[in-house]
């Protein structure tokens, strides 16, 4: 069966060549772009659309129209391109432009040459936009998925474009509206061809090329049989059902197909299956793959039974009002009414959770394989790979930080690494204080736990900078982080001893806050050489724990300070806070409090992604129990340092 997709939910392709069929109840501007593997489209070049409607491999219709063909050879495609993206806007009329919302939900269908369906999208919710990304179709460890979309544009075509990264997106608009005008005044509409019945012997892969052959544009290589811009005859509309008569979901735009071919098993993952100039960099690139397409599944799987439920609701209360008959009551057409409802919203969500479970499986046996493969900066502290550590020769992109993962995906056991990019743009605050999702853990061993945390975070990026590329200093005004800071201090690897009271306080901010100011001049004049011979020009990170205990407001200044300037000139800062004891200090380190990323030491769901808005679950990264591991590896920290110094 073909698969009938929501909004962000994705399905495998089985072919290579495609048909794309779009029918829309109104005549609508088709267009395609390709991008690269980072989702790039590299110039006007890269567009199809009735002004230039083929490149290599795909090829749009030249007119407005309320059907569409588009046809793909995904073979035939320049081997950079990763993703097409089909798209839709309305032309622009002498009223000016109009709205989707006003007609039938555009429908969109993915097909063999053979006519054989895979997916079909029915792009519901418009309303006042004119333009959409309807779907695309992005290649995923070297085989092609197609992906629902629906992201609509109010502004029109010349705001979709500018979102794809295109230059001069409203020019190019206008010219892709010129050429639709123009193409109407002096092309007749194509007209409908009866699909092929017979079977269609198997052919190379051949570029798309234009022709014109009475003014109609169609296909050189008709892989289809059927001139662009035209369908097979429409289905028969469906009669509209007597009173109490069962309901007919079928799209009218739909076409009979016969059963698809059972969908190729998914490729076996492998490590490193991404694109980049290096191993570390393609395991960085699958890794937030892994994230992104586990965002995704799980907002479609979440959109189908939202949409599951608002079906039935409706449908019940149709049922309900439809009750108000006695003549309903007495031969139980409200009791097989509600019960059909609660039927086809148990299917749904069964269809739904079946698409989960699958994306779900696939991701879990990618994150299985992956997982030993990385390199001691993504790892988690359980892996081999410490064992074997030495202080690397170069930074490396990012560093792991703990794991993230949705109710949806625990139950797979399914957690991906939370990596983040080095340098540091922002700093960390690890919250000290009770969480929702661990509000019976005592206090004070929240507080121990934390100071715990931030030592491993510190021990971290030790570990993964060159030796002497990286230099930690700690503000513990009390004395109370002593017992978590002790690997630490018995390794030697602290640029100092733990500053202590009010004085100690001062005296490390105001070092601090004089190297970013004297790094910034030689920054901003150009003279980085004249910096003193004696200025340790490693990284720096402060540690500052109990915040703000000991902190005047001078303090609590300079340390805003560090916050906003410091990252820019290697200057970075993690806080060990509750942030009702920083509440006394009012509205005055709100600023501070928005300016750093938040991690906790136990697992709570306070992180949200760009995409979708999930709340994410963060689970920092722990030491297995009984392991040895931190003491070792700061043991190496500390003697690739010695064996560094003169």
């Amino acid at each position: 069966m073909a698969a009938e997709l929501v909004r962000g939910q994705n399905h495998p392709l089985t072919q290579t060549r495609l048909e794309i069929r779009v029918s829309a109840g109104r005549p609508v501007v088709a267009g395609a772009t390709l991008a690269d593997d980072r989702g790039a489209v590299r110039g006007a070049d890269r567009i199809v659309h009735p002004g230039a409607p083929a490149l290599p491999g795909l090829e749009v219709p030249r007119r407005a129209a309320a059907d569409h063909l588009l046809a793909v050879d995904l073979e035939a495609m320049p081997q950079d391109v990763h993703r097409v993206t089909v798209l839709l806007a309305l032309p622009v009329s002498d009223g000016g432009q109009d709205r989707f919302g006003a007609a039938a939900a555009p429908f969109l269908a993915v097909s063999g040459p053979d006519g054989t369906e895979e997916a079909s999208y029915t792009i519901t919710d418009l309303d006042t936009e004119s333009a959409v990304v309807a779907l695309e179709l992005y290649r995923r460890h070297s085989a092609w998925k197609v992906r629902a979309v629906g992201q609509g544009y109010a502004e029109g075509l010349a705001a979709l474009l500018a979102d794809q990264g295109l230059p001069d997106a409203q020019a190019l608009a206008g010219a892709i509206h010129d050429a639709v005008a123009h193409g109407d005044d002096r092309a007749p509409a194509p007209a409908p061809r009866a699909p092929e019945t017979r079977a269609r012997e198997p052919r190379a892969p051949e570029p798309c090329t234009p022709e014109t052959v009475d003014g109609a544009h169609v296909r050189a290589a008709a892989t289809a049989g059927h001139a662009a811009g035209a369908l097979p005859p429409a289905a028969p509309t469906t009669p509209t059902p007597a009173p109490g008569g069962p309901i007919d979901y079928t799209h009218p735009g739909r076409q009979d197909r016969a059963p698809s071919a059972p969908a190729q098993q998914p490729a076996a993952p492998v490590a490193g299956d991404a694109t980049g100039w290096s191993l570390e960099e393609r395991l960085y690139n699958q890794v937030w793959g892994m994230f992104e397409d586990l965002a995704r599944t799980t907002a479609a799987y979440r959109g189908a039974v939202e949409f599951a439920d608002s079906r039935m609701e409706r449908e019940l209360d149709g049922a309900l009002a439809d009750s108000a008959d006695p003549r309903g009551r007495l031969d139980g057409q409200g009791d097989t009414a509600r019960e059909a409802a609660r039927s086809r919203h148990a299917a749904l969500v069964d269809r739904a959770r079946e698409a989960l479970d699958r994306d779900l499986a696939q991701l879990a046996a990618e994150a299985e394989t992956v997982e030993p493969a990385l390199p001691a900066a993504y790892a988690g502290w359980d892996s081999p790979c410490w064992h074997a550590y030495r202080s690397p020769l170069e930074n490396p992109m990012a560093v792991r930080l703990g794991e993230l993962s949705l109710p949806e995906s625990r139950s797979a056991g399914l957690r991906i690494p939370m990596l983040v990019r080095l340098p540091l743009e922002r700093g960390l605050w690890i919250d000290a204080g009770p969480s929702a999702a661990d509000s019976l853990t005592d206090a004070d061993a929240l507080r121990a736990r934390a100071a715990h945390t931030a030592v491993l975070h510190a021990t971290r990026l030790l570990a993964a900078h060159p030796a002497g590329g990286f230099s930690v200093h700690v503000i513990d005004p009390a004395g109370t982080a002593a017992g978590a800071l002790a690997p630490l201090v018995d390794a030697g690897v602290l640029a100092g001893p733990p500053a202590r009271g009010a004085a100690g306080v001062a005296d490390t901010l105001t070092r601090l806050t004089e190297r970013v100011d004297l790094v910034q001049m030689a920054v901003r004049a150009g003279a980085t050489d004249a910096l003193p011979p004696d200025l340790d020009v490693a990284e720096q990170l402060l540690i500052v724990h109990d915040f703000p205990h000991g902190f005047d407001d001078r303090a609590v200044t300079r340390l805003r300070y560090l916050a906003d300037e410091g990252p820019a000139v290697g200057v970075h800062l993690m806080l060990v806070a509750d942030r009702e004891d920083a509440a006394e200090y009012g509205p005055l380190l709100d600023p501070l409090w928005r300016a750093l990323l938040r991690l906790t030491p136990v697992p709570d769901d306070h992180l949200a992604d760009p995409w979708v808005g999930h709340a994410w679950t963060y689970e920092p990264s722990t030491i297995p129990p009984g392991s040895g591991i931190l003491r070792h590896v700061l043991a190496e920290v500390a003697e690739a340092r010695r064996k560094r110094s003169p």
